[in-house]
């Protein structure tokens, strides 16, 4: 265990952890084998010396992150090909093909299945590989989400383009009937919504509008496609428009849109599992799932209106137990409503999936951080112990919260986790805290799970400085 030393405080993993006769107030007796960082000595620790200049370090890390990196490569590859379409000439029917194509991409590269195999691939990478190409690998967190937003936007630019064309097609009386083009504006007027609320300021802001616009929206844009690919028993398919002599079963066996689509409607997966609850307080619950063994670094999305509303949890598996768990804790009405009734069943969607977590295998060792709930996402790899692992969880009345349970369980795991109550002592300053670790644990990098700005500000410090750092960044 480590622990923080001050004149009048002492922040340790825990108040259980001290003798029966000291208390939280007394400056404890390290044992022979506990790690001691002066609590004087840290605050006066300086800070590494940034890097770059203050516009290269904005730039880079701030403005042209990889997220908007991967973004641009993806819209400007489409611009350049619109561009190269427009002077041209394309048929309505093969930019059809060309929009759906980059809306299956988008909604592809936010499929479970998908985003397992990107994460499997490239971060079973070994560990012997140059730290510089692990760097590069880690960044697959980013290439999901980029992906999706790159071209969801090009897509819809794209039906821009398609609009026009038909709607010419339609006044000049060519093959494009009046239902194909009446669809085709309804698909576009409603993925102009869902890019104008998907909008960064807007989403964080109205993230509960934000979902119920992408979920029932995005299904409405999917219906309407199918509308647009075949007659069924009306006359509203531009496959129909353009299948000639042909018919429309043989026209839609050999329509790449058409299998686009089909795949898009297919995998939706919802069922009910039946959970056991453990309420660790009122200020959180545990959830134990019995099936699947996800890997470290994975999350699920559960709900009890399926229609409504999904949240997002990291699953806590450890080796050699079957099943997971997950930690909910509270944070508005609907996870006060799970702590306060604890639901015998809950709706899950799809399989656990990994997210920015699953990069910490690539590292030999690496700092992990987590503030309050954020300990699910990263207490996995702390048991799986693929890496060295030097933990910081900063929390408020750490054990009265999260339960003896998995406090015990993780002090076990790695003895030397630094577990920071912030009820009993002031919020450290998390940019000097961590950049000592990384120095004193000799880590080749940071991983971090907390709020928003805390995040940013972590990883920024890192990076500036030279110290790679990895956080979620809120991309869903």
């Amino acid at each position: 265990m480590t622990c923080f030393n001050e004149k009048k405080h002492a922040v340790e993993a825990s108040p259980k952890d001290l003798a029966p006769s000291e208390s939280p107030e007394q400056d404890p007796s390290p044992s022979s084998d506990e790690k001691v960082i002066s609590w004087e000595d840290f605050y006066n620790d300086d800070y590494p010396n940034k890097k770059q200049s203050r516009l290269t370090r904005n730039l880079r890390f701030q403005i042209f992150n990889v997220y908007r990196r991967l973004f641009c490569v993806v819209f400007i590859a489409n611009m350049a090909i619109f561009v190269a379409f427009c002077v041209r000439g394309a048929s309505v029917p093969k930019l059809g093909e060309v929009a759906i194509a980059n809306l299956f991409v988008a909604t592809l590269c936010r499929q479970e299945y998908v985003v397992n195999a990107i994460f499997f691939v490239l971060c079973s990478a070994p560990k012997s590989l140059p730290l510089w190409i692990r760097l590069k690998l880690c960044r697959v967190y980013s290439l999901p989400g980029g992906m999706h937003s790159g071209s969801a936007i090009s897509g819809t630019i794209w039906l821009v383009l398609f609009v026009g064309q038909a709607t010419r097609s339609f006044v000049e009386g060519g093959e494009v009937s009046a239902a194909t083009l009446g669809v085709t504006y309804s698909i576009l007027l409603l993925l102009l919504v869902i890019i104008l609320f998907s909008y960064p300021s807007f989403r964080s802001k109205q993230h509960d509008a934000f979902e119920y616009v992408h979920r029932f929206m995005g299904w409405t844009v999917v219906v309407l496609v199918w509308a647009q690919q075949a007659r069924c028993w009306t006359p509203v398919g531009y496959v129909d428009d353009y299948k000639g002599v042909r018919s429309l079963v043989h026209a839609l066996r050999t329509n790449a849109t058409f299998w686009l689509v089909a795949i898009l409607t297919a995998w939706t997966r919802l069922r009910k599992e039946t959970v056991k609850s453990e309420v660790l307080s009122n200020h959180a619950l545990r959830l134990y799932f019995d099936y699947d063994e996800p890997v470290p670094g994975s999350f699920i999305r559960i709900s009890n209106k399926p229609l409504l509303d999904w949240h997002s949890f990291a699953t806590i598996s450890e080796p050699g137990k079957k099943g997971f768990s997950i930690v909910i804790s509270r944070a508005g009405d609907w996870t006060s409503a799970m702590i306060a009734s604890p639901p015998p069943q809950v709706w899950v969607k799809g399989i656990p999936v990994t997210g920015v977590m699953r990069i910490v295998p690539l590292f030999r060792r690496v700092v992990v951080v987590a503030t309050g709930s954020g300990i699910g996402p990263c207490a996995p790899h702390v048991f799986a112990k693929q890496s060295n692992i030097q933990l910081l969880w900063s929390a408020p009345n750490v054990r009265e919260t999260f339960g003896d349970k998995l406090v015990d369980s993780l002090l076990e795991a790695s003895p030397n986790a630094v577990i920071y109550d912030t009820r009993k002592n002031r919020k450290p300053d998390m940019v000097k805290l961590v950049a000592r670790l990384v120095r004193e644990f000799e880590a080749e990098a940071v991983c971090i799970i907390s709020n928003p700005p805390l995040t940013r500000k972590v990883v920024y410090g890192m990076m500036s400085r030279g110290i790679p750092a990895f956080g979620a960044i809120w991309d869903s």
